[in-house]
């Protein structure tokens, strides 16, 4: 390269930078001032670097083939900022694809907005009215979810985390939760403030009061005094998955509705957000499950399968990290090699993901065995889906059916499209949907109807994403969304 063109480039690269440093302003005054928030493909965009922002624009332009800009996006958000757009969120990749296309049809960004997001626009759109947060139990889920519910706290409109319930005895456990709540092995550090209040048995994490309340049994806790009321209680401890015993939250004062993150059992709904949380009436029900984190990355790529080529039969073979379940060392487990140490063993273990496709689609009951190994990884998981499909096909056209399903539908939370050759779970730790489709990693049969997908995902971050936005829905605070 020339120095010409070497300093061409880099001038290029200093310009596309400035654009994100200014983008990054005005996504965040979208995101505090109007409750409007702005990813690019699924991606978060607030709280974003200048450099985080343009990789997910090089991703962009990967994925959807268009050659999407830092600019193009700056614009756009611009003109978000001055139309009168109601509480939201907004794909902004979606969007800037659109303006590609058909830019040449409008004077500015600003008439293009207001005309392609005409039915957007106006307070009376939606009137979101908050709800109350309880997290009943703070292991790997809760503490996740807590970070989360905070990060996703903007306005206040949404969701408001109010109270944290463990078994702690001293009051100085506070400081321990604390701890362990801004500092993440796998996740990293919270990028917020969290203090502590001992005297007042709270944490104040990014100026919001969380209550700290110690109980044995959920029938003991009243909520109301302190405040809380008609709230939605998240049991993220998996202690109980029958209705029977989840019903007792539903005695506590305050209480209205129960989210479990773990399979129900019995007639509790189990949800995968996105495939059929619309088959159900949020009021006619106060017990909920979302599921397990591998049945939420498989059902979302499935159904697409499904309704695109058939599925005749199928197994699912799931590598999954090890969990707080296992033993660090050789002791006794109640179950079969779940003994022995997580950390030095791969590990044959069961797997509910079959009986779990049933519940969320019945049109898929008895045609899956499944089964599991954990092995010594902390977080980031891979569903291999071996299976025999109704209609022949090829790996470039099952990839696009794929690529489409991340792009456009009701899905395309739930899917992300890879076409990294050198994807690691690593590389996926923070991943926002519950499904990474590994297209290089497709095989199809000589015949065409024998298929393995690969299927990546954080069944921590990712998983957790799902329960929010399951929450948002039983809460009643869904915002508006263009994707």
């Amino acid at each position: 390269m020339s120095k010409q063109a070497y300093e061409k480039n880099l001038k290029t690269w200093i310009e596309d930078e400035k654009a994100a440093l200014e983008l990054i302003v005005v996504v965040g005054k979208l995101w505090f001032d109007k409750s409007i928030e702005l990813v690019i493909f699924r991606n978060q965009m607030v709280d974003r670097s200048a450099s985080e922002l343009l990789q997910l624009h090089h991703y962009a332009r990967e994925v959807v083939q268009h050659p999407l800009t830092v600019h193009d996006t700056l614009g756009l958000a611009k003109a978000i900022s001055r139309s009168q757009i109601a509480p939201s969120r907004l794909d902004i990749g979606k969007i800037g694809v659109d303006w590609l296309d058909d830019k040449g049809k409008y004077p500015n960004e600003l008439a293009f907005i207001n005309k392609k997001l005409e039915d957007y626009i106006g307070k009376d759109k939606i009137n979101l009215k908050p709800k109350d947060v309880i997290l009943y139990g703070f292991g790997r889920i809760g503490r996740i979810a807590a970070r989360e519910l905070i990060t996703q706290a903007g306005k206040g409109q949404q969701l408001r985390l109010r109270a944290i319930v463990t078994r702690d005895k001293k009051p100085e456990d506070i400081v321990k939760r604390a701890d362990l709540l801004r500092t993440d092995s796998v996740h990293g550090h919270f990028p917020g403030t969290v203090i502590p209040d001992v005297e007042q048995s709270c944490i104040w994490v990014n100026g919001q009061k969380i209550h700290m309340i110690s109980a044995a049994k959920p029938e003991d806790i009243n909520f109301t005094k302190f405040g809380i009321s008609n709230a939605l209680l998240i049991d993220n401890t998996g202690v109980w998955r029958d209705r029977e015993n989840l019903s007792r939250h539903l005695k506590s004062k305050g209480v209205s509705k129960v989210l479990l993150t773990a399979p129900g059992k019995g007639d509790i709904p189990n949800i995968v957000y996105g495939v059929n949380n619309r088959q159900f009436d949020v009021d006619s029900e106060s017990v909920w499950s979302a599921a397990s984190c591998t049945t939420n990355a498989i059902v979302p790529v499935l159904a697409v399968i499904n309704r695109a080529l058939g599925i005749e039969k199928g197994h699912i073979e799931t590598v999954h990290a090890y969990t707080n379940d296992q033993n660090l060392l050789d002791n006794y487990h109640s179950k079969f090699r779940r003994g022995r140490a997580a950390a030095l063993n791969l590990v044959i273990t069961e797997t509910g993901a079959e009986s779990a496709i049933a519940k969320v689609m019945p049109e898929l009951s008895g045609k899956f065995t499944g089964n599991a190994i954990r092995v010594p990884t902390p977080n980031v998981s891979l569903a291999v889906l071996n299976l025999q499909i109704n209609t022949p096909t090829t790996k470039d056209t099952l990839n696009e059916i794929m690529r489409q399903a991340a792009l456009k539908g009701d899905l395309v939370e739930q899917i992300q499209y890879s076409f990294s050759n050198e994807l690691v779970s690593s590389d996926l730790v923070g991943s926002p949907t519950p499904s990474i489709f590994d297209s290089p990693a497709t095989i199809v049969s000589k015949d065409g109807k024998g298929i393995v997908l690969y299927v990546w995902y954080d069944n921590e971050y990712g998983y957790t994403r799902q329960v929010i936005r399951l929450a948002k829905q039983l809460a009643g605070v869904l915002r508006l969304s263009y994707y």
